[in-house]
């Protein structure tokens, strides 16, 4: 049965049809069709691979419960990765209110002397300086540039203030700088 999961051409509405209907075979090939996809995302936000794998299963758990929901007016694809990134931000949460509120950071200072770098740094690279953030930094950064979203909604996602989301934000951008300049 498994090499025909693979090999079965249905709609993305027939599928969800199916899924809804909780017809198991259907809902391991959406799984399989975007598992590998999301754990990468998974992974962005945790770079624990158990912790990931967690995340992805509690998402993936999400969407089937919410597949209801999804109404076809977006991609399914980007419907289920906005689920992975929320489960994602909930653990992440979670973790941090167990932790003391957040230090109080330095000021860095930064050498405006940053040149053309990023066009001589690699895709895979300038994914390890990110990675390398402080964590808060870090997902401030990428929810804000790769997901899109404003500092207010940052805000209620991660349970801080806009302020901090733009500071968080400011830090990133400022020790990316100082990562980049040490590369050139």
């Amino acid at each position: 049965m498994k090499e025909n999961l693979n090999n079965i051409n249905i709609s993305e509405e027939e599928l969800v049809r199916r899924c809804i209907a909780n017809e198991r075979q259907y809902q391991e090939i959406l799984y399989r069709k975007y598992a590998d996809q999301m754990f990468s995302v998974c992974l962005s936000y945790n770079k624990n691979e158990d912790e990931a794998c967690d995340i992805l299963q509690d998402g993936f758990i999400k969407v089937f419960r919410k597949l209801e929901q999804f109404n076809f007016n977006s991609s399914l694809k980007g419907w289920v990765r906005k689920i992975i990134v929320n489960t994602a931000l909930d653990h992440y949460r979670k973790q941090k209110r167990h932790e003391d509120k957040l230090e109080s950071y330095s000021q860095v200072v930064v050498s405006p002397k940053i040149g053309n770098i990023l066009e001589q740094i690699n895709a895979q690279d300038l994914i390890s300086l990110v990675e390398s953030l402080p964590s808060r930094a870090a997902i401030v950064l990428k929810l804000y540039a790769i997901e899109g979203y404003g500092h207010k909604e940052i805000a209620e996602k991660l349970d801080i203030t806009e302020g901090t989301s733009k500071s968080q934000l400011h830090r990133a951008r400022t020790l990316l700088k100082q990562l980049l300049s040490k590369k050139q």
